[in-house]
């Protein structure tokens, strides 16, 4: 850090050069030998530089006083170079993150965000400033949608608000995203077009039958779906050379996924027992098939998850499918888990539109995903459990009431 010693010492060159303090502070020294204080920020999106003063009339403790207030000003989301009355209001950055943004949308949804703006977020948050908002505050906002029944523009308003205090928070305007993680108030979104159980007896009572399952590539097959919950088909075809065992994660490709985009799986630790039990049975080669058919180079047929299903029993019109473990997963892992929907819809790779005009982000959430994906398969293995201690508990003391009448 300087000194004024330091300063006073510092001569003139043929060009003008920094000399830094501290915290983004430094010295400007002109090939005149003149000295000024300057610091350089962003503010919606540019980079701008700041002349704090000239050295000496504004000296070394002054000049980092001023610094001390600029950059607390910057994190509350004001400007402290721009007239107080416009400082840090939400409307304005709102208007800025519509005008970056627009051009990648298209006419229809660069209309609807407009709409929904003006009609529902601006009355509400327009005239606040940026550090004045609160969670409360659009919690309020997002209930009075939702009581009108409009659960979907309700979930679309939320992000739209996301998507604004996201981009002041990468412009680091503020130090935390006051909207994020409330879309559980909203609820999950409704999506059920497969049956599947979900009761947590009733899905303890379906892991045991899987467990006792005949077919062996089948019982691990079916086991390891329910754990990862993709599609079938993403599943039938999965090829050891999309895992990496060592980092815990499976990459399918673009050309086997619904969004057209490569996707990632985190494989819990219940996940990766069955592939290190798989690995041991034969296969062609690294890029086999995970889970094959009657032969090494063929995948499990389309029909043949469900067909288990009814040989264990279940009537997969009506109560359960293969895909209705994506479901099951959804229901579970938001209701009983507590995770958010927009953590559990990207793990489940839906096209789910957020601010910024991308369908799907592969790359958002990969810590809580990682999280969740084991939370989940704990969660299955308890209920697995406790449901057949519970049930074998049961039986004893059937028995010993037999005995005593």
């Amino acid at each position: 850090m300087l000194t004024d010693i330091k300063i006073k010492g510092l001569k003139p060159r043929e060009k003008a050069y920094k000399v830094y303090d501290g915290e983004g502070l430094y010295l400007y020294v002109t090939p005149k030998g003149m000295k000024s204080w300057r610091f350089d920020y962003r503010w919606l999106g540019k980079r701008k530089t700041a002349v704090l003063g000239r050295y000496p009339e504004l000296g070394l403790r002054e000049a980092r006083e001023r610094l001390f207030e600029i950059r607390k000003a910057l994190r509350e989301g004001r400007n402290p170079f721009e007239k107080k009355d416009d400082i840090g209001l939400f409307k304005d950055l709102a208007e800025r993150w519509f005008t970056t943004n627009q051009k990648r949308w298209s006419p229809g949804h660069r209309k609807t965000i407009k709409y929904r703006l003006n009609l529902y977020i601006l009355p509400a948050l327009g005239d606040k400033r940026l550090n004045e908002i609160t969670r409360g505050d659009v919690l309020e906002l997002i209930e009075k949608i939702k009581i009108t029944g409009k659960t979907e523009t309700t979930r679309r308003v939320l992000m739209i608000i996301n998507g604004i205090f996201q981009y002041a928070y990468d412009m680091e305007l503020i130090d935390k995203i006051p909207s994020l993680y409330l879309s559980k108030y909203i609820g999950p979104i409704k999506e059920n077009h497969y049956p599947t159980i979900l009761e947590p007896e009733r899905i303890g009572e379906l892991l045991r039958k899987i467990e006792t399952y005949p077919n062996v590539i089948v019982r691990n097959a079916l086991k390891f779906l329910i754990l990862v919950f993709v599609r079938p088909g993403e599943l039938r075809l999965a090829r050891w050379a999309e895992f990496n065992l060592e980092e815990r994660v499976w990459d399918i490709p673009a050309e086997r996924m619904k969004i057209k985009k490569p996707h990632r799986v985190f494989l819990s630790r219940q996940a990766m027992e069955i592939l290190e039990f798989m690995k041991e049975y034969p296969k062609v080669d690294e890029n086999g098939y995970v889970f094959y058919g009657r032969k090494l180079n063929t995948p499990l047929s389309d029909a043949t998850l469900n067909r288990a299903l009814r040989i264990m029993g279940y009537d997969t019109k009506k109560e359960i499918t293969s895909h209705g473990f994506r479901a099951m997963a959804r229901t579970i892992i938001h209701e009983k888990l507590g995770y958010p929907p927009e953590v559990i819809e990207h793990q489940l790779a839906h096209k789910v539109p957020d601010p910024l005009g991308e369908a799907y982000n592969r790359t958002k959430f990969y810590e809580q995903r990682r999280q969740m994906m084991q939370d989940w398969a704990d969660w299955l293995d308890e209920t697995k459990n406790l449901l057949s201690r519970s049930n074998h508990t049961s039986k004893i003391e059937d028995v010993r009431k037999h005995n005593n009448t």
